[in-house]
């Protein structure tokens, strides 16, 4: 494992969660990395049973109530779900003081707070941590062997997509939820063999990026399903904002669902 120094450590619990009123073994880590300590949370399911591993990027507000629902609810349909804060470097989750509920008042605040984090995460940076991540799904008793899914929302969708390029033969499928997948250039993206569904928000692309983007993803023969969830902006997936679209989060869990069932199965 690179950069690490020594087994991470964990607190066990076990969880009920609001979404599917199951209870869920879940796991606290910190894991050890390169430069420093990462904090990330572990669901998955109490059978006793490997299941397929799956990296969970969250947005750039980092892990929150409302993440850990979301890991769980696919961990419930059998994955062992990792949720990292892709911010460690910078103390643990959450970096900034977050509301119950963050509306569109005090978003634009707290996104500036953010914002030099984000600029510092460069992709080398991205590449170093995904390894850890990866390795470490593989070593847990409770993930299966094989490709593993990478999923993730925001900036994070961004980071999945870098992850699956990187780390190409270890990842089966990745998604992206209202990320920036295409601010790489597609020679990076080329470099994806897993199978790719980008869910965009409607407010983050026009028809025209859509169809630009998709005739770069066919030149680069991926296999991949790339569209427009209607009438979406930006962040329609997470419950705690005011940018949710509960149409959009179901639209994202029946596209999720069956392309990790295609490419990974349950066990």
């Amino acid at each position: 494992m690179t950069g690490a120094r020594g087994p991470p450590c964990c607190v066990d619990g076990i969880e009920k969660s609001t979404t599917t009123g199951e209870f869920m073994p879940t796991k606290t880590f910190q894991i050890p990395m390169a430069d420093g300590h990462a904090d990330v949370f572990a669901a998955f399911p109490d059978d006793q049973v490997p299941h397929p591993g799956v990296l969970m990027y969250p947005d750039a507000f980092g892990p929150r109530p409302v993440l850990r629902e979301m890991a769980q609810k696919l961990a419930a349909h059998g994955y062992y779900v990792l949720v990292p804060n892709i911010f460690y470097r910078h103390g643990r989750a959450p970096l900034v003081a977050l509301p119950d509920h963050i509306g569109e008042e005090i978003r634009p605040a707290l996104v500036d707070q953010l914002m030099p984090f984000i600029h510092l995460h460069t992709a080398e940076r991205v590449s170093s941590d995904a390894e850890v991540y990866l390795q470490f799904l593989e070593e847990q008793p409770e993930v299966s062997t094989g490709e593993v899914g990478v999923v993730g929302y925001c900036i994070g969708g961004l980071l999945a997509t870098r992850t699956a390029a990187v780390y190409p033969s270890r990842i089966a499928a990745i998604a992206a939820f209202h990320g920036p997948v295409a601010a790489d250039r597609i020679e990076e993206l080329a470099k994806i063999t897993a199978e790719v569904h980008f869910g965009h928000a409607a407010g983050d692309l026009t028809p025209e990026a859509l169809n630009e983007l998709n005739r770069a993803l066919d030149a680069a023969q991926l296999s991949y399903n790339s569209e427009i969830y209607p009438g979406t902006i930006h962040g329609f997936t997470m419950s705690d904002t005011d940018a949710f679209d509960p149409a959009g989060l179901q639209r994202h869990w029946d596209r999720l669902l069956a392309l990790f069932e295609r490419a990974l199965g349950t066990n």
